[in-house]
């Protein structure tokens, strides 16, 4: 455990008031965007069980607090994101043990990729192992011109257990993503965002305001519509294309019946701007 006097002198983006104190997360909120910030810059940001435990105490804060629309997911420092697995706790654990630890990792990235609200991972270093999973868990990914990604696993006698197996193969292909699984190869933020892995890379000094900017865009729409939007994608990833085309009808359908509907339709036709509230 980093102590937070020690921690807050290594952050290099500094943020607004603590929302939440957590141990290994710093939980703060602005506006309407809330900053979730893994906090162990000593072990580069690696996960222990008390990080992940954390981690889903923020973005359960974050999912029920209806003034949040988005969040910015980052690593203290400008080392890493999130380096990975905490070794030291991993190499003692058994088999049982694995799997559940697996289990629970996959459940917190599965709260953070059905959010209903964006997340954007502002990747400042390495996002390796369980970070790279982390970042893929977001709605989209920034990253910095100095950042690392990679599946190192295998080198460590098992394979990605936070979801790695099934979300890589998805953004980047199965050919692509299999490489780098196999392989345990790190590649840079420039491969990264050529195979699609990332959006975009930016300078480090940008990355946090570079987010801040996507999410204020996002912001400006209509929430429900934002919300079923992320929910069509996420859920016709894992249906036939069919059965994606029925789903999206029917988000279409609830839209249309919104007050926010009514608003941006008399917006655009009276050239002005929408004011949307989530109705």
């Amino acid at each position: 455990m980093v102590l937070q006097a020690a921690a807050t002198a290594t952050v290099s983006n500094p943020l607004p008031r603590a929302a939440l104190a957590l141990a290994n997360v710093q939980y703060e909120k602005k506006g309407s965007i809330a900053y979730v910030m893994v906090n162990r810059p000593k072990v580069l940001n690696a996960l222990n069980t008390p990080t992940w435990t954390d981690l889903r105490a923020a973005f359960e804060d974050a999912k029920a607090d209806a003034s949040v629309h988005g969040v910015i997911l980052t690593g203290a420092g400008d080392k890493a994101f999130i380096a990975g697995a905490d070794i030291s706790e991993l190499a003692h654990v058994d088999a049982y043990e694995a799997e559940e630890s697996s289990r629970f990792g996959q459940s917190v990235l599965d709260l953070i990729e059905n959010l209903g609200k964006p997340v954007i991972a502002a990747i400042n270093g390495f996002a390796l192992g369980g970070g790279c999973e982390t970042a893929m868990a977001c709605t989209m990914r920034i990253a910095a011109e100095h950042a690392k990604f990679g599946q190192p696993e295998v080198k460590l006698g098992l394979l990605p257990g936070g979801g790695g197996t099934q979300r890589l193969p998805r953004l980047v292909g199965k050919g692509r993503a299999l490489q780098l699984i196999l392989t345990g190869e790190t590649i840079s933020a420039q491969e990264a965002y050529r195979i699609g892995l990332v959006n975009e890379v930016v300078h480090a000094a940008n990355l946090i305001a570079r987010a801040e900017t996507i999410l204020k865009q996002i912001s400006a729409n209509a929430p429900i519509a934002v919300k079923f939007s992320l929910e069509a994608a996420n859920k016709g990833m894992d249906t036939s294309q069919a059965e994606g085309f029925a789903l999206e009808a029917s988000y279409f359908g609830i839209c249309a019946a919104t007050e926010d509907k009514k608003e941006g339709t008399s917006a655009f036709l009276e050239k002005r701007a929408p004011q949307f509230r989530g109705r």
